[in-house]
């Protein structure tokens, strides 16, 4: 296979393989904080109110999140969460975002990823992220540095900064312009088929699933170039 002049990342169960998400200890975290707490709300009970705004809204289905193309930042969301319950954080949003992301999905880099990366360095293959996230961007940048130190992204693109979602077409061309290249010169790595896989195909990047790190039900298919281990596709670019 001849390489790429650039490939692009998801972030979650690709670059990093995260804990099982867990809102309630996230809230537990963000209201160590809180100077005002009017009804005496728990943590599990404002993780209730808020998995009620995410259903309303068709945010997180598993099945069906490739539908929600825009993206809902989570200052806004933990804005409106918070106040709607009587609740007063004096963080900014951007701490907020760091201190519920540590408690409720802290991760660890997916294996071989760091080996995998410095391959592509050795080779002058470009990386970057882009990543569907609710999460500040500054929020994402810190944790993918500190969880891969060595790499050399590019850029770190999170879709709470720049309104659309993947699948849509709309933010693989923004990561195209931003690095300055066509589509075919591109490829894009992901565990999520509606949104990484398909998503990347209908904007014309040539895509890679991967599935080492997979936290939801999937069919393989053939017509898809799939990988379990980065080592398998290093193999293939040798």
């Amino acid at each position: 296979m001849k390489l790429p002049k650039m490939i692009l990342f998801d972030y979650g169960q690709t670059l990093i393989n995260q804990a099982k998400f867990d809102g309630v200890k996230g809230t537990e975290a963000v209201l160590q904080h809180a100077v005002r707490n009017k009804y005496n709300k728990t943590a599990a009970q404002v993780q209730e109110a808020a998995d009620e705004i995410n259903r309303e809204l068709g945010r997180f289905d598993p099945l069906n999140r490739h539908l929600f193309q825009v993206e809902v930042p989570n200052h806004m969301f933990t804005a409106y969460l918070y106040e709607s319950q009587g609740i007063e954080i004096p963080l900014p949003p951007e701490e907020i975002d760091r201190i519920f992301w540590d408690a409720a999905a802290p991760g660890i880099p997916t294996e071989g990823i760091r080996d995998f990366l410095a391959f592509l360095d050795r080779h002058n293959v470009r990386t970057g992220v882009v990543s569907n996230i609710a999460f500040c961007g500054s929020a994402l940048e810190e944790r993918i540095n500190s969880l891969l130190p060595d790499n050399h992204f590019e850029f770190i693109l999170a879709t709470s900064e720049y309104l659309f979602r993947k699948p849509n077409r709309r933010i693989f061309e923004l990561a195209l312009e931003k690095a300055g290249l066509t589509p075919e010169d591109v490829w894009y790595i992901g565990d999520q088929y509606e949104c990484d896989i398909k998503g990347a195909q209908g904007a014309g990047l040539f895509p890679v699933w991967y599935i080492g790190a997979i936290d939801l039900p999937y069919e393989e298919r053939e017509e898809i170039l799939t990988i379990r281990d980065w080592r398998e596709l290093e193999k293939m670019l040798i």
